[in-house]
């Protein structure tokens, strides 16, 4: 028998339309199907250059956007076609982390205001004190101790700092499958590091999966089981991120990893600066 899949993606096209009525068409995503498993828990990366359809899969994934065509099943579930109840148990079970983790806050509310919010919107506790224990776990998971962060405002954080408080509060709802939309390009690399390896230790520790909406196909390849490579809203390729990565076949994916630079010292990069008049 074979075992159905948490997240099914099949054949899912997002068309939308300029003018009155079903004018000028633009397809932004194109017969899209992807699967994600119960178990091992997996992260998956999807690829592409800006434009490629990546967040428009993303926010139908999450909920946002409905498809035009295709469908989207959660353990066998439509998601378009889930009531109120179930929906909601749909949002705890599917978290999202946004690029920018700045626009997650509201400036004018302390940073525990976010784990507050999740705590009594998904009735997670019992009591206060239960309540600081969570939170204090969830920051933990990721590095962080609350005493450092809850009693600050969002400006007072660095940008680090608020996106792994925004992967600590997805993980407090104990989810299936975090979307997370291009979390790292918005810190240094030190810290993207360190949000990279809590996406590691989610997926190992937690059996937490990942659908990880990137354009960098080097932390791709540092930390993704599978890719998929959108093109103009298809994908081009998909599969193993490291036989992807290793032996491309698409024209369009070889030539994203021939971009990639390589940090050779042999190799001197062109820092001439040429002005013209």
């Amino acid at each position: 028998m074979t075992q159905t899949a948490m997240l099914d993606i099949c054949d899912v096209t997002k068309n939308y339309y300029q003018g009155i009525g079903k004018g000028k068409c633009t397809s932004v995503l194109k017969n899209i199907s992807l699967s994600i498993p119960e178990k091992p828990a997996k992260i998956i990366a999807v690829a592409g250059e800006s434009g490629s359809g990546k967040t428009t899969l993303a926010n139908v994934v999450l909920g946002f956007t409905k498809q035009t065509t295709g469908s989207v099943k959660f353990r066998g579930r439509e998601v378009s076609s889930l009531n109120r109840q179930e929906l909601a148990e749909y949002r705890r079970k599917v978290q999202a982390v946004f690029q920018d983790p700045y626009e997650s806050y509201n400036p004018f509310y302390k940073v525990r205001h976010i784990f507050d919010m999740a705590i009594k919107n998904f009735n997670l506790t019992k009591d206060k004190y239960e309540a600081e224990q969570l939170i204090e776990n969830s920051l933990n998971v990721v590095g962080i101790r609350g005493g450092e962060v809850l009693e600050k405002y969002p400006h007072q954080l660095s940008g680090g700092q608020r996106q792994r408080m925004m992967i600590a509060r997805a993980y407090m709802l104990k989810p299936d499958l975090i979307v997370a939309d291009e979390p790292v390009s918005m810190v240094d690399a030190s810290l993207r590091a360190i949000i990279l390896d809590a996406m590691q230790r989610l997926r190992d520790e937690h059996n937490i999966s990942f659908l990880y909406i990137t354009h960098d196909l080097s932390t791709a390849y540092q930390i993704c089981d599978d890719m998929v490579v959108l093109y103009h809203g298809e994908i081009v390729e998909k599969g193993s991120a490291v036989d992807i990565i290793e032996r491309p076949n698409h024209p369009y994916v070889k030539q994203l990893i021939a971009s990639i630079p390589v940090p050779d010292p042999d190799i001197q990069w062109d820092s001439t600066l040429t002005i013209s008049e």
